[in-house]
């Protein structure tokens, strides 16, 4: 009989760790386990009856009234860059939006890559360089367009925690209004949750209307350039959707 394996029992780094966190999301896991077998078969326990708020011992509200968003953009860009941001305790840098104030289109990705903090720039690296093109194919450049992301820093495997989803939209929508352009072009389905509230797979295909607090855009919804590194095939389907927003741009 050959050898029990043994393995490594010493604590995984932060870089380790986010890369098998990494890994798994691609693979498609993205729930987590109990670590006690559970029998499912089991009747549920008997709950004890709920208290009616006037009866609670502590009827204080569960949450904290949420701060105010800053009214103008410079305020707003300097505020998601400090410590009062949702993501200020994350690992990483944070990264401010680039591109000019009154850009016709505006462009929103889920959050910056790994590569993208030592860039100092939202899409860069293999992305970055497929954005470029995607935007030339438009007309376009990232000195005509304004760029940001629904998260200022990256959170653990690229995916926005689920207690900070509404938040964030909130954050973001609010950076649209501040911007207020015709366009509106959402890159993945962090971007396309956060906006339409929507996944991708049924936002794609169409374009919808956005309202703001500075009126009304047009947005339309397409793959991430780091998606279509990995599927090639799907560029024609994404040039549909850069075509939609060429036509809202100059309708």
């Amino acid at each position: 009989m050959g050898a029990i394996p043994t393995f490594d029992t010493a604590p995984l780094d932060g870089a380790l760790a986010a890369s098998i966190l990494d890994w798994w999301h691609d693979a498609g896991v993205d729930l987590l386990v109990e670590d006690e077998p559970r029998d499912w078969r089991a009747p549920e326990p008997a709950r004890a009856p709920a208290l009616s708020p006037q009866h609670s011992p502590s009827a204080a509200p569960v949450t904290a009234p949420v701060a105010l968003l800053p009214e103008t953009l410079e305020a707003f860009l300097a505020w998601r860059l400090s410590d009062a941001a949702p993501e200020a305790t994350w690992d990483g840098v944070s990264l401010t939006a680039t591109g000019p104030a009154d850009a016709a289109l505006m462009v929103l990705v889920d959050c910056p890559d790994r590569e993208d903090g030592e860039a100092g720039q939202i899409l860069s690296g293999a992305p970055g360089r497929l954005f470029d093109r995607m935007l030339a194919a438009m007309g376009q450049s990232r000195e005509t367009v304004h760029i940001a992301s629904v998260c200022a820093r990256r959170p653990i495997a690229g995916r926005t925690p689920a207690g900070l989803e509404a938040r964030l939209a909130e954050i973001a929508l609010h950076h649209v209004g501040l911007i207020a352009p015709r366009g509106l072009l959402l890159l993945g389905n962090a971007a396309s949750r956060a906006v339409l509230g929507t996944e991708l797979t049924d936002a794609r295909g169409h374009s919808h209307v956005v309202d703001h607090k500075s009126g009304k855009c047009r947005a339309v919804a397409t793959f991430h350039p780091r998606f279509l590194i990995e599927k090639p095939m799907a560029k024609a389907e994404s040039w549909k959707d850069l075509q939609r927003v060429m036509g809202e741009l100059n309708a």
